[in-house]
């Protein structure tokens, strides 16, 4: 019996991510991202009236149709993650496939959120929660099995298919952290299991691989250290003050009201994907929130939030999507003066969060930080860490699996190539056990 690897989306971008597998008549989906760059996005984008052939052909979600040529019936389709360009398509994609949706808990009640808010396509996959370090059974032939991962997000997994035909580990995305407050350390223990088994294949992210300059990915710890130097000062100061970063990263959120809970001010969350990601969190127990913190996730709500913030603004922290200088997302619109908070001359502005590289954001933040220059902002632009791995991380990764084939995903060309360069650092070889695919191109192993 082959294996056969089908990349559908993410492996010639940072984005839309979608891989297949065939394991004889079985097929299982990993993943069904958007790519953000491809539509004026962000995180409280709302493309749910979209129709999905418009969104292919805008290059927004993978471009699934080739799923049609595939023998073999869909057995689950598996979510390593909450991120959107894992879990963003999955209301225009998944209702072609009787399977059900498997991830994490969170994950999971994420995915139900965003089915919840489709006006396009009606989906009834069922919706299955598996908890880390859980097996479940999806075919006479295959496991899946979760093993415990970090990432900028919580309860994110190695999805790892237990198969006839050998063992495959999706490893889209992932960080070695030993340090987070809400999510344990990856499961070292298992991973070096699997590869005493033997592991068939690897696909892997690539999003780090090109770094050369910061080759192991620094601990969440060192963020909130960072966080608890450059917001000390500001906090006390009788300046407004507005901290901003990824909605989604609840592990980032807990730190910066941990350390603002100290001072005297109340803390305004802000934002849909605030309300959406946090909320979610918050319920389940992984968010905990001191008492004067509050979620605004309503036009009207925010507006009336950052009405009182504006008139009394040494009393408040505003927490705030639009990192990337998105011009809808909150923090432009407020760099802008579109909104009932009006920068002052003295306010305190940090952004939690890098520039993620392509043209269109570096000119979008470019913009907005000039504006708040402008109106007299005191801007702290790097108070971040990456939550991918970096090279070192990678090749620890690759001795503890020893995988048979690698594929590299998760990047463009570029980035895969730079991850065949460190596979064969390790003694692997582009071209023969490593494996360089473009979207719609497959990889079959036979025994």
């Amino acid at each position: 019996m082959s294996v056969e690897v089908i990349a559908i989306g993410g492996y010639e971008e940072v984005g839309k991510n979608m891989t297949a597998i065939c394991i004889g008549e079985d097929v299982i989906i990993f993943d069904m991202g958007i790519h953000l760059d491809r539509i004026s996005m962000h995180e409280d984008t709302d493309i749910d009236r979209m129709h999905s052939l418009d969104l292919i052909e805008r290059g927004v979600i993978p471009d699934d149709t080739l799923m049609k040529d595939v023998d073999g019936k869909v057995k689950g389709i598996i979510f390593s993650h909450g991120h959107l360009d894992h879990i963003g398509a999955v209301a225009k994609l998944a209702h072609r496939y009787d399977a059900p949706l498997i991830g994490t808990p969170y994950t999971a009640a994420l995915i139900e959120k965003q089915i919840k808010g489709e006006r396009k396509f009606k989906v009834n996959n069922p919706i299955r929660a598996l908890n880390p370090g859980s097996k479940l059974k999806l075919s006479k032939d295959i496991t899946l099995e979760f093993v415990q991962s970090t990432h900028s997000i919580p309860q994110a997994v190695f999805p790892v298919l237990h198969t006839s035909e050998g063992i495959i580990v999706y490893a889209l995305d992932f960080k070695f952290d030993n340090h987070q407050k809400v999510s344990p350390p990856p499961d070292y223990k298992r991973l070096r299991e699997l590869g005493r088994k033997g592991v068939l294949a690897l696909i892997v992210e690539t999003t780090n691989a090109k770094n050369f300059d910061e080759v192991k990915t620094h601990s969440e710890r060192v963020a909130r250290n960072i966080l608890e130097d450059v917001m000390e000062g500001p906090l006390y100061e009788k300046t407004g003050m507005i901290v901003t970063t990824f909605s989604s990263h609840v592990e980032r959120v807990q730190a910066i009201a941990d350390i603002a809970k100290k001072s005297h001010r109340e803390i305004f969350f802000l934002g849909r994907s605030m309300e959406r990601f946090c909320g979610i969190a918050q319920k389940q127990g992984i968010l905990k929130l001191p008492k004067n913190a509050t979620i605004y996730g309503s036009p009207k709500s925010i507006n009336r939030a950052l009405m009182k913030a504006d008139e009394d603004r040494a009393n408040y922290l505003l927490v705030t999507t639009g990192h990337q200088g998105e011009p809808d997302a909150l923090l432009p619109r407020i760099a802008s003066g579109k909104t009932p908070f009006n920068i002052k001359k003295g306010d305190n502005v940090i952004i939690s969060a890098p520039i993620i590289p392509n043209p269109t954001n570096a000119a979008n933040r470019h913009i907005m930080e000039r504006r708040l220059k402008i109106k007299g902002a005191r801007i702290y632009p790097n108070a971040h860490v990456s939550g991918h791995a970096g090279r070192e991380d990678h090749r620890e990764f690759l001795r503890m699996l020893k995988p048979q084939h690698i594929i590299p995903a998760h990047g463009d060309l570029s980035m895969l190539s730079a991850y065949g360069e460190l596979a064969e650092e390790e003694g692997y070889r582009i071209g023969y056990d490593v494996h360089i695919l473009r979207n719609a191109q497959a990889q079959v192993f036979k025994n």
